[in-house]
């Protein structure tokens, strides 16, 4: 048998972790076993579902990698193969017309409430051989009146559900628009899906769907319903726990392969191992070590990822998204050595791409003022003669190189008899703008000579007034 998985998101709002954790999933579960993975956008409620939304999905599979073998398919273009199946379940009494008007089921509806019954449809019009084109119908699928539904779920187990209790489905609207879980099950069987992985909020609808599947003839699918993700305090996921857009992650300079790593531990482990390669991921992935119970989301362990991934990662990628970064601050350059300078220095100091753009942006403009308390410590009087110092031997480097600049630090110390100290931080502050740096040898090679004499001779000129 070969693996067929799907990811079928709702464009009714943004794409959030718990559908990005449910993606995953499903992809790492198809790329495990050398199977396919298909994007089905459904989009049958016309009313919620908005082209921004549909965009965002697909955005954020692309900056994620989870790229489909299949699709994306849409299901408002599949109108006419869902109208053709409704028409031949009516044709094969597998379906039938429903005429009860709102009235009649509220009325249903409260008498069964008040006899402490379940609310649900009980069948009136199942045995109604007369069709009245006057009148508006629903059309409800004829659910099986005995026997069982057993679900053999990959992570909640064996779950049963008795026919009894299901009642007949509304597979299409008064207007003839089909319903939701008639069109997961028709799309479901049409492109022969083994697995359906997605979260167990829907394992309700599953026996429903299971006897719609038997009804088209098809095998039904192996289900995995996944736990919910919930915020750090028990509470269902919310904006204020980090269920944003997954865009936003992007935005706020996460790497797409720390996103995952952290998503795929959600309630999934291997060993004790935290930090996984996207190859390590689906070599070691399989749904049934999937642990059933909720997970909490805890942002700190996403952040702390996600620096491990930018110490890890190739400085060609860090390159690129602190280029975006920079952006996003104003700051256009595609100065590639420059890039990938700062980010190999950085990636170890900064814990998103978005704090490595703000703490390296005296690299690519100039910075405003000095940090205050920096400056009164570091540029004084006293200072003035040893920044002269540093001025006259930098460009007198016939190598503008890290180790010559170093030598030239070592030697202005020993020139004026003081600490290192007293040499590097005035420089420092006065090439950066601040007292905090990355190895000051380093940072001026990337500012360049032109641009570090320049600001020294700013910071003469600051002293100086």
């Amino acid at each position: 048998m070969t693996v067929r998985t799907r990811f079928a998101p709702s464009p009714t709002g943004m794409l959030h972790i718990g559908g990005v954790r449910t993606a995953l999933f499903s992809w790492l579960y198809a790329k495990h076993h050398g199977g396919t993975f298909i994007l089905r956008v459904e989009d049958t409620d016309r009313e919620r579902s908005t082209d921004e939304a549909t965009q965002v999905i697909l955005d954020g599979m692309q900056w994620l990698g989870l790229k489909a073998d299949e699709g994306p398919y849409y299901q408002t273009r599949r109108m006419d193969r869902y109208r053709e199946v409704i028409n031949q379940w009516l044709a094969e009494g597998k379906a039938y017309r429903c005429y009860c008007t709102k009235e009649e089921l509220d009325a249903l509806r409260a008498k069964q409430m008040a006899e402490k019954q379940n609310p649900r449809y009980d069948g009136r019009c199942r045995d109604c051989a007369e069709h009245r084109d006057d009148v508006p119908y629903v059309v409800r699928f004829k659910n099986p009146l005995d026997g069982a539904v057993v679900v053999d779920d990959q992570v909640h187990g064996r779950v049963v559900f008795e026919n009894t209790q299901l009642d007949d489905l509304i597979i299409a609207r008064s207007d003839g628009t089909p319903t939701y879980n008639f069109c997961v099950v028709v799309d479901d069987s049409d492109m022969q899906i083994t697995h359906v992985m997605r979260g167990d909020d829907h394992l309700n609808n599953t026996p429903r769907q299971i006897n719609m599947l038997r009804a088209l003839g098809a095998t039904p699918p192996v289900y995995a319903h996944l736990p919910m993700i919930l915020g750090a305090d028990g509470a269902k996921l919310s904006k204020r726990h980090g269920a944003v857009s997954v865009l936003q992650y992007q935005e706020e300079g996460y790497l797409p392969s720390a996103l995952l790593n952290y998503l795929v531990r959600l309630g999934w482990s291997h060993g004790d191992q935290e930090v996984f390669t996207l190859d390590e991921m689906i070599q070691y992935f399989d749904i049934k070590d999937v642990n059933k119970s909720a997970s909490a989301f805890n942002p700190e362990k996403l952040l702390w990822l996600n620096q491990q991934h930018i110490m890890q990662a190739p400085v060609s990628a860090l390159a690129a998204g602190l280029r975006e970064q920079l952006a996003l601050l104003g700051v256009q350059t595609e100065d590639q050595v420059l890039l990938e300078g700062v980010a190999n220095i950085l990636r170890e100091r900064a814990k998103t791409l978005k704090e490595m753009a703000q703490t390296g942006l005296y690299f690519f403009r100039e910075f405003d003022a000095y940090e205050e308390k920096a400056a009164k410590k570091n540029l004084t009087a006293e200072a003035l003669p040893i920044l002269d110092g540093l001025i006259q031997s930098l460009q007198a480097l016939p190598e503008w190189k890290a180790v010559a600049i170093h030598e030239v630090i070592t030697a202005v110390s020993a020139q004026f008899a003081v600490g290192m100290g007293k040499v590097a931080q005035p420089l420092r502050v006065a090439a950066c703008g601040s007292g905090v740096s990355p190895p000051i040898d380093t940072t001026v090679e990337l500012l360049g000579c032109s641009l570090t004499l320049a600001r020294l001779q700013r910071a003469r000129r600051f002293i100086a007034g």
